[in-house]
Order: structure tokens, then C-alpha cells, then sequence
């Protein structure tokens, strides 16, 4: 950065993003703790990457965090869309990463066999 500009668009670039992740959208979080990492959270996390590319979902943002705390049911992946409970998926696997997204993500139907959690 050299001048005040670029700290201006800097700050509009980061109040966009920090806007689509936290007011509008849909937030897919993965957990990539060390028990999720050994069950397959990286190839679930690339099939999920995979899948809104492939849809086009330019208003879904994916993060990952540590482990949750609920290694027997790892894979965990949770969505968050915005005014809907946030929704814990377990034992996802790269199989059944499409079915989340369509279902839920693109539809807002939840997929009720895979819950292991849900916060309001």
C-alpha cells in the first residue's frame, strides 16, 4: 500500500467479504482438526469446492476450523444460512457432498439423516 486509496479499497474489499460471510449467503465450515484430517475432511473439503464451482454459488463462502469436538463423527461439516439454524453434518464423505449442497445449500431443505447437531 502507498497511498490512502489503497488502504480505502483495502477496507471496502474486507467489509465486502466480511459482509457475505456474516450477513448474507451461505457459510459451509469444515472440520479440519487432526481426527477430521484422518477421516477425509481434505478430500471432503475439495469436493465441496469442487461442487459450488461446478454450481456456480457465488453467495457460499467455505472456511475450515479445528476439530469440534466430536471425532467419532468426523467428517463434520457445518452450514450456516443466513436466519436458519446452523446445521452439524457428520460422517460426510466426498459421496454424499452433493446431496448437502443441492439439498440444502442451493434448496434450504435440510438433510435429516446426517444431522449430528443443530444451534439456533
Amino acid at each position: 500500500m502507498k497511498t490512502i486509496e489503497d488502504l480505502k479499497r483495502l477496507r471496502e474489499k474486507v467489509e465486502a467479504q466480511t459482509k457475505l460471510r456474516y450477513e448474507t449467503g451461505t457459510r459451509i465450515i469444515v472440520g479440519m482438526g487432526t481426527c477430521g484430517i484422518a477421516a477425509g475432511a481434505r478430500d471432503v473439503m475439495s469436493a465441496i469446492l469442487a461442487e459450488i464451482a461446478r454450481r456456480k454459488l457465488e453467495d457460499v463462502t467455505v472456511s475450515q476450523t479445528g476439530c469440534i469436538g466430536m471425532c467419532e463423527k468426523e467428517v463434520l461439516v457445518d452450514v450456516v444460512r443466513q436466519g436458519e439454524p446452523r446445521i452439524t453434518y457428520g460422517k460426510v464423505t466426498p459421496l454424499n457432498v452433493a446431496t448437502i449442497i443441492a439439498e440444502h445449500v442451493v434448496n434450504g431443505r435440510i438433510v435429516e439423516e446426517m444431522i449430528v447437531g443443530k444451534m439456533d
